[in-house]
């Protein structure tokens, strides 16, 4: 049975780990979009938001500002990393770009695109938000994850919470999921 020498171990995973460290910042120079790319797709992620989900209209004529990540794109091979870039948007117009990154630890094997968009009901916590040198879900506030049930609709669910996320897949509305660790920053484009 072949073994592994301690070093030949070293070896391994001190390559990994600078192959990650290296992709973690390449991967946001990678899929950096310009202000217009952004704006693309940023419409085309609101229509499907708006597509997909009954009452979303209304829901978003109430927001006070809504964040809208149209591509996240997180990959791992136990150490994983994500990234995005989206816009800010009050009153229909975008007022602010912004970068959201994340790291995990733990099971995972592949990469996947997911989008977030993220809704401000009070402006408090908006105004917070847009101020910060970067904010961090989970230490700096709390995004509560919509999940709908089967004829739910966001005119059914009293939804009182100041930050709520909604995360899309390939095949609709993503469940079971967490912001939580995952840092926004206010970009120039």
């Amino acid at each position: 049975m072949p073994t592994i020498a301690i070093n030949d171990w070293r070896k391994h995973v001190c390559a990994i780990i600078t192959l990650l460290l290296f992709s973690l910042t390449i991967i946001p120079q990678t899929f950096a979009a310009s202000a217009d790319e952004i704006e693309v797709d940023v419409n085309d992620a609101l229509d499907r938001f708006k597509k997909e989900i009954k009452g979303a209209n209304v829901f978003l004529g109430k927001a006070k500002g809504v964040l809208v990540f149209p591509n996240v794109y997180k990959a791992g091979m136990g150490i994983g990393g994500e990234y995005g870039e989206g816009a800010m948007r009050i009153s229909g117009k975008t007022v602010d770009y912004y970068s959201t990154v994340a790291a995990s630890f733990g099971f995972q094997l592949g990469a996947q695109a997911r989008t977030v968009i993220l809704i401000f009901t009070k402006d408090d916590v908006l105004k917070n938000f847009r101020n910060s040198d970067g904010w961090k879900a989970g230490v700096d506030g709390s995004v509560a994850l919509v999940t709908l049930g089967v004829g739910d609709s966001l005119d059914t669910i009293n939804v009182a919470d100041p930050i709520v996320g909604f995360v899309f897949g390939q095949k609709g509305l993503m469940y079971n999921l967490t912001l939580e660790g995952s840092k926004f920053t206010k970009i120039k484009k």
